[in-house]
């Protein structure tokens, strides 16, 4: 088999029956004046609060709904429990691709029950996107002056990281914005602002208390993960509510944006479904730090734009191997990151007579144009817009590739330029591969999506099975085999 089973070996993916709730209470170290935000000017005039949280529909035979940046067909009918056909509007709906921002919508209402209404968190606070581009985590930490900036922890191969290096990493794997995870922190342990606190918040700073993962690098990477399992999830139709420790269920309201959902999942996990709203509505609540550590949300996104533009399209992107070469499609469609990210990355292993896993001679290239924005870990993320920054426009991420021979961050390269070698490092992979992943303004970005994922004319195809599916350019058809058998061979 040559092909990855996970992106990162950081990761278990928790039960909710693994976690242990806990009331949500702001610490009391984490309760005395917060600094000003940072790059801002303090105010006595406080940020304008426009997320009216919670809110009650009435009852009433259909919503009103109007769509938003991401929003596809098949997904928004699997929210409100109905078929796409019941999906009312002025303008036919286009059955695939995004639907265009700002259109109204009459739906009826189906649903039962359902959690209040009213956006907590825009999108672009979710994923590391635009509006976190000047964002520096470690200075905020350093200003901040609490635990955090004095924490280091062991990391799983002996190197030794500072809490503000912990935090921008979890940032940079999962795609996850900073401000985010560090409102997280403080409001669970206090560690922005505060004081270490006791044993407890020092082993479990979030609160997941899962068996062998304990330190800030694993309850984070936990944190982020299932903040994108409640963000993808909603924007391709995949979760609708949330299942607590004591199998008691939320149905989110289905007029709720994806990043609201996230921060929702999270907190039902993480408190249960009869404590959650505690944790989200009120002068101490989750909505509210989040506002005195950083400012109004709502304009910075506002500022940003669309994390998904009306009409996104791929740009031209070449198969990450040099032409005349014969490389195996691996696996299909699968996790683009962690379990929570969707089904975007594609893996392909050269075709040579080497060991499984010894470090290929063959050199992974690049697919198109752009600057190295990161090269560590096996990681290179390749910015395609050559603002140097990965929070913005197109970026590719390749990995499993190995340390000897990575290419240096900061260079510029040309497509077919070598980036490194194919390897098993990095992860679980059983045989040498590069998986390969997609971006848009921090948003992992599914193969098989409204943007499908196309290297060389061949655009990835789906199959319901994660890790299967299949290349295919016009008549032509490539069909994922982990083994690398015959009918998986695709070449330039």
């Amino acid at each position: 088999m040559l092909a990855c089973n996970f992106s990162t070996s950081s990761v278990t993916e928790p039960t909710a029956a693994s976690i242990q709730p806990t009331v949500v209470t702001p610490p009391p170290q984490a309760t005395g004046t917060l600094l000003p935000t940072q790059g801002t000017v303090p105010s006595a005039t406080p940020a304008r609060n426009e997320m009216p949280f919670p809110v009650t529909d009435p009852p009433s035979a259909a919503f009103e709904y109007t769509t938003r940046s991401g929003d596809i067909l098949v997904a928004l009918a699997v929210r409100f429990g109905v078929e796409p056909s019941q999906i009312l509007t002025s303008a036919p709906l286009p059955a695939s691709g995004y639907l265009p921002i700002g259109l109204e919508l009459q739906i009826p209402n189906v649903l039962v029950a359902m959690s209040p209404g009213g956006d907590l968190l825009p999108d672009g606070e979710l994923v590391y996107s635009p509006t976190a581009r000047d964002f520096d985590a470690q200075s905020f930490i350093a200003s901040a002056g609490g635990y955090l900036s004095r924490h280091t922890e062991t990391m799983e191969d002996s190197s030794v990281l500072s809490g503000a290096a912990i935090v921008d990493k979890v940032a940079d794997e999962n795609s996850v914005n900073p401000r985010l995870l560090l409102a997280l922190l403080e409001f669970r342990s206090g560690w922005v602002y505060g004081s270490q606190g006791n044993a407890d918040t020092q082993l479990h700073p979030i609160g997941f208390r899962i068996p062998g993962r304990t330190g800030l690098y694993p309850e984070l990477t936990i944190a982020a993960s299932q903040l994108n399992k409640g963000y993808y999830g909603w924007r391709l139709g995949t979760l609708v509510d949330t299942t607590d420790a004591d199998s008691r269920t939320v149905r989110w309201n289905p007029r709720l944006n994806a990043g609201s959902v996230a921060l929702l999942h999270l907190f039902v996990l993480l408190s249960g479904s009869d404590r959650w709203m505690g944790a989200m509505v009120g002068p101490e609540a989750f909505p509210a730090r989040y506002q005195a550590m950083f400012g109004d949300a709502r304009s910075r996104a506002e500022a940003a734009g669309p994390v998904l533009p009306p009409g996104l399209e791929q740009p031209v992107l070449e198969l990450p191997f040099a032409p005349g070469e014969r490389w195996s499609l691996t696996a299909g469609p699968h996790n683009a990151w962690t379990s929570g990210t969707p089904r975007g990355a594609l893996d392909l292993s050269p075709i040579t007579s080497e060991d499984p896993c010894a470090v290929s001679a063959r050199w992974v290239t690049a697919s198109a144009p752009g600057a190295v924005v990161r090269a560590e870990d096996n990681v290179v993320a390749l910015d395609l817009d050559g603002d140097d920054r990965e929070s913005t426009g197109w970026v590719l991420v390749y990995y499993h590739l190995a340390e000897d021979g990575l290419i240096e961050p900061g260079a510029r390269v040309a497509t077919g330029d070598p980036l490194g070698h194919p390897s098993c490092e990095g992860g679980r992979a059983t045989g040498k591969h590069v998986h390969l992943a997609r971006k848009f303004n921090g948003e992992w970005l599914a193969a098989d999506g409204p943007a499908p994922f196309v290297l060389s004319g061949w655009r990835a195809v789906a199959d319901k099975r994660n890790y299967y599916g299949s290349l295919v350019r016009g008549g032509e058809q490539v069909t994922s085999d982990s083994s690398g058998m015959q009918g998986s061979t695709i070449w330039r």
